[in-house]
């Protein structure tokens, strides 16, 4: 009986491919270069290889394998599983990935899916929100992505490109933000806006330790200003504050969007820890209604650099279960 499921989290520079069985516990992971700038050919050929790497060092054959699990940076049209472009992997134009893939590991059903959605996926069933119906998921690096689950199901949207978190309004007509928009959570949140606000305030005349760091290596990182932050510079506690109010807002909204159990980040600034966290929560204290009190935990992920591996696999086994695939 096939028991068995492979997630691949496919990133621009690597793939990571894991070997889960029917209760999800990981038998085997690996990663490779992507080769991107190689084609989809030269990726495809990378995901099975390692896929069939896996099986066979535990002794698995490929009927053994039930379902294959795939994330993806989008944009894409998920339900058929095709990558439309790619900014990552710019040859990737309207590749039809998710069969690709499927074919080369002996036609086994296959699901493609946001890289998002299937790290909050895994967080969902594996980490922190294995208890609940209801989560939000955001992470915060470059921009800020995310993913909704209510009622235990993703929220996918008409062509499954929903949850796009980074890109809700928090400021009308405030900063430009790399969409096109003005004012997004990402354009003020994310852990490049954090930077780069701390940076334009530097060149606008602002006094800060941190116009030495600008000064000597050229750019300042959201580390920099989380640290300079703990020592005391004003500059950057102004930064940090920003950035917090940002996303406690965005926790507000999202509350009374889909009123979740918990809120859960993710990403390279949860680093910063507590404060992080802290002040997130506080200035989400501070602008919650007072009507009735909340008891929604914002807190961070728990499954570290194998959430889209174990993600992809849970979602595939998922969706095999259910009959979608």
């Amino acid at each position: 009986m096939a028991e068995y499921f492979i997630g691949i989290d496919l990133g621009g520079t690597n793939i990571k491919v894991g070997l889960f069985d029917r209760t999800m516990n990981l038998v085997d992971k690996s990663s490779v270069p992507t080769g991107a700038d190689m084609g989809p050919e030269v990726v495809v050929e990378r995901m099975v290889t390692a896929g069939k790497g896996l099986l066979k060092e535990a002794g698995l054959r490929i009927e053994d394998l039930a379902a294959i699990g795939i994330g993806t940076p989008g944009p894409a049209d998920y339900p058929r599983g095709i990558v439309i472009k790619s900014t990552n992997m710019p040859k990737f134009v309207n590749t039809p990935l998710r069969d690709m893939v499927a074919s080369g590991l002996g036609n086994r059903p296959a699901i493609l899916e946001n890289d998002a959605n299937v790290a909050c996926w895994g967080e969902f069933t594996m980490g922190v929100g294995k208890e609940v119906t209801d989560m939000i998921f955001m992470t915060l690096g470059t921009g800020i992505g995310g993913g909704v689950v209510c009622n235990g199901e993703l929220v996918r949207g008409v062509g499954g490109n929903a949850a796009e978190l980074g890109h809700v309004i928090i400021y009308p007509n405030g900063r430009a933000c790399n969409c096109g928009q003005r004012g997004c959570v990402e354009a003020y949140g994310s852990a490049n806006a954090t930077a780069a606000r701390a940076t334009e305030a530097i060149q606008a005349g602002e006094e800060s330790s941190l116009g030495e760091v600008l000064r000597n290596r050229g750019e300042i990182t959201s580390k920099d200003v989380f640290l300079h932050a703990e020592n005391g510079d004003k500059l950057a506690c102004d930064i940090v504050e920003g950035t917090a109010e940002a996303l406690a807002l965005m926790c507000v909204n999202m509350l009374h969007t889909t009123e979740p159990a918990c809120i859960v980040f993710t990403g390279g600034m949860i680093a910063a820890g507590d404060a992080l966290l802290g002040r997130i929560c506080r200035h989400f204290d501070r602008l919650i209604w007072t009507l009735k009190k909340e008891t929604v935990t914002i807190c961070f992920a728990t499954l570290g650099e194998d959430t889209g591996i174990i993600g992809a696999a849970s979602l595939a086994q998922h969706a095999f279960q259910q009959g979608q695939i």
